[in-house]
């Protein structure tokens, strides 16, 4: 872990050459050790990764990884013990002003990969859920961000998707209802907009299906796809 002007962050070096700046953003469990894997990978392909922790201060001493486990389990009585925790959670990122703060910090990630030698402005963002919703706001905040991919995020007001200069490639699992509802407004506000907007629907997966360490969610095959399909895509706007 690393400080960033304020901003604790896994980062992960690249491999070989390197091929750009990426910022990458936990899912709701905070900077569980899938992100950190995740983002080795991405420094595998030649990308300076930076991973922030913007939910140190909500999770507090509770274990993230343990929470997703939790939520799942068949057993009732666990599911129950860690609903308090999740209900705080979740009123907590509801925040506007916790909103505000997370977009600050990631747009002091972005100034930091700025800075790197040989970035030269090449930088992306990738986040899943929790991350994949504030990938869309960075995107919207910044416009030094040269390409936005988020998995199953929500996706900002029509206002900030004007605001948006990066393409975007977003993803989603079909069984994932509250998004795929809302699918057609975003692409009709993003056409509207006369954004670059792409997106890819799995339709056997639902919420959370790249993440290899959830069994209840995790589709291994649309996974492998959508790794394709994203390494594709930033080397094309990155690299």
């Amino acid at each position: 872990m690393v400080d960033i002007e304020g901003v604790a962050a896994y980062r992960a070096e690249p491999a070989g050459p390197l091929q750009g700046g990426l910022i990458l953003i936990e899912e709701i469990w905070g900077l569980v050790p899938h992100i950190r894997a995740v983002a080795d990978r991405f420094a595998g392909e030649g990308y300076l990764v930076l991973a922030p922790e913007l939910l140190g201060d909500i999770i507090g001493t509770a274990n993230g990884q343990e929470l997703m486990e939790a939520r799942n389990d068949p057993d009732e009585e666990r599911r129950n013990a860690v609903q308090p925790i999740l209900r705080g959670l979740f009123s907590a990122m509801g925040d506007p002003e916790f909103a505000a703060g997370a977009v600050a910090k990631l747009v002091r990630l972005v100034d930091a990969l700025d800075a790197e030698p040989g970035i030269d402005g090449r930088i992306g963002v990738l986040g899943f859920c929790f991350g994949g919703t504030y990938s869309f706001a960075l995107a919207a905040a910044d416009p030094r961000v040269r390409a936005a991919v988020p998995f199953y995020g929500s996706a900002p007001s029509v206002d900030d998707i004007a605001k948006i200069q990066a393409p975007v490639l977003a993803l989603y699992g079909q069984n994932d209802e509250r998004l795929i509802e809302a699918l057609p407004d975003v692409e009709q506000a993003f056409a509207a907009a006369g954004k670059d907007f792409a997106d890819h629907v799995y339709p056997d997966s639902g919420h959370a299906f790249f993440n290899d360490t959830n069994p209840h969610s995790y589709n291994a095959a649309d996974a492998d796809d959508a790794w394709q399909r994203v390494t594709a895509f930033l080397a094309e706007h990155l690299r």
